[in-house]
């Protein structure tokens, strides 16, 4: 699953690719909620391959999450 976030006063966004399934979703979800209402000073994210990444959740304007496919679709057709 592909993960997009948009950060305050910067022109790119910081796109994370971690594990798809349903517990993964969810707990990212808790720790982007509570990265964004002040409940946790920093948002950790953990891709694929390992590395850590970590983002000042005083920082974070808008979170995507969504699938890699869908947005690599390239030519005519489904």
């Amino acid at each position: 699953m592909e993960i997009r976030i948009g950060m305050s006063q910067v022109g790119r966004e910081v796109v994370v690719e971690v594990a798809d399934d349903d517990a993964t979703r969810d707990k990212l979800k808790a720790a982007v909620s509570a990265a964004m209402s002040g409940a946790a000073d920093t948002l950790w994210l953990t891709d694929k391959k390992g590395r850590e990444v970590a983002l000042p959740g005083s920082k974070i304007a808008f979170v995507e999450f969504g699938s890699p496919d869908s947005a690599r679709k390239i030519g005519f057709g489904d």
